[in-house]
């Protein structure tokens, strides 16, 4: 059995841009770990090999020829590169990789990820329709956010792909598109179970041991609700808790709106920027004693954020709209204390391994969060349930437990033997 994963995002730092990398990364990794020959196609760094062998997984940088034009990442020039995408690859990973296997006997899944590759898939489809091999290969197309619905033909892509997506509360956002879904939630990848640098941890908690953590790492939108944790700092301040803020958002122009709110709520706001090592992380945070919101400006490593996520008092990944919540679960995996939304976040449980806002106020979370404030126990308890929960997240117990069964159950589709 093949696995092909079509996805604009990618592993090269040219490619990510947000959860969608760490999806399609962490669920390859998992499928070729499995020994599944797994490729991942996806619009990677210009400057590196087309094509790389990892094992069983194989890395594929489709559309280079348009990327060397735009040097500013996967979506610098991203109407060009989705329409390359659709019209070079389908025609490329039919004939050079799908054929030849599908002659030899064997049998292929193509999962396709989010909007930008729902043309690709279309023309795959018509492709593999008329090579008379449609009964061979399995089609999913996966929806992660709702970004781009407009966009999609839903109705053709519903009638040659089975739709999924990574949550309930995403299954019922898409009902009013006429689909319905199945639910395939997300998964961690080994390293978000590695524990925090001790020696880093202890360095955070010496420069910061008289105030308390908050951290955020989301893209400046409004609906990712910037405007409550700014909110959140200031009634803590007021309440004499020493609040600061570590936030991590993104290059989209709403940071300045919000460092603009936070200033005129009297907050003080300085600007870091570091390199991508832990040493360089805790630098940045080291002189901040008369700081209240402090914002990243470079990449933070899968390993500074297992540090950080470990050493605020609560990482505040609370949203309006979450159609999963990536970051929740990233902070529960590295022994955090998660502050989410309620909406896909549907491994939070309240006060059990999460503190979960439904009105999303400052007022709603200091009630909670005075709770573990005062109980050490409490806080520990909810630390330890965070990362049991975390576990059966991982993406080798999403595929065995839930990808591969919902591959197994799929009609119309000759899928072979898989392991159950």
């Amino acid at each position: 059995m093949q696995f092909h994963i079509l996805s604009f995002e990618g592993p090269d730092a040219y490619a990510r841009a947000g959860g969608l990398a760490t999806r399609v990364e962490g669920l390859s990794q998992a499928l070729a770990k499995l020994r599944f020959e797994t490729h991942l196609w996806f619009v990677g760094d210009p400057g590196l090999p087309g094509h790389e062998e990892e094992g069983d997984l194989h890395l594929h940088r489709w559309a280079q020829w348009v990327s060397r034009h735009h040097p500013n990442g996967v979506y610098d020039g991203e109407e060009g590169k989705r329409l390359e995408y659709a019209a070079s690859l389908p025609p490329y990973l039919l004939h050079e990789v799908l054929m030849p296997h599908l002659e030899s006997g064997g049998g292929a899944v193509v999962i396709a990820e989010e909007w930008h590759t729902a043309a690709a898939l279309l023309h795959l489809a018509e492709l593999l329709r008329r090579a008379r091999v449609m009964d061979r290969v399995s089609l999913l197309w996966n929806a992660n956010n709702t970004f781009g619905f407009e966009r999609i033909a839903w109705e053709d892509l519903s009638r040659v792909s089975r739709v999924t997506t990574v949550s309930r509360y995403m299954r019922q956002r898409m009902w009013a598109r006429g689909v319905d879904p199945l639910v395939i939630p997300n998964g961690l990848s080994a390293d978000a179970f590695d524990p925090p640098d001790s020696d880093a941890l202890a360095a955070l908690r010496a420069h910061l041991r008289d105030r308390t953590v908050f951290t955020k790492m989301a893209r400046w939108d409004a609906d990712k609700r910037w405007l409550t944790a700014i909110d959140i700092v200031a009634d803590t301040k007021v309440r004499g808790w020493r609040p600061l803020l570590i936030a991590r958002g993104g290059l989209e122009p709403y940071g300045e709106e919000v460092l603009a709110s936070a200033r005129a709520a009297g907050l003080r706001v300085a600007r870091r920027r570091n390199e991508a090592h832990l040493p360089s992380l805790l630098a940045s945070l080291s002189d901040v004693q008369d700081i209240d919101v402090v914002s990243l400006e470079s990449p933070v490593t899968p390993a500074g954020r297992r540090v950080l996520f470990r050493g605020s008092a609560a990482v505040l990944a609370n949203s309006a709209h979450e159609p999963f919540g990536l970051v929740g679960l990233e902070t529960m995996a590295a022994g955090g204390i998660a502050c989410t939304g309620a909406t896909g976040e549907e491994y939070a449980l309240p006060s059990y391994n999460a503190l979960v806002l439904e009105a999303g106020t400052a007022s709603e979370f200091a009630a909670s969060f005075q709770r573990l404030r005062q109980s050490p126990r409490e806080s520990a308890a909810m630390r330890r349930a965070a990362r049991s929960t975390a576990l059966r997240y991982s993406w080798p117990r999403i595929v065995e437990r839930v990808l591969l069964p919902r591959l197994e159950a799929l009609p119309e589709r000759s899928l072979g033997s898989l392991p159950s």
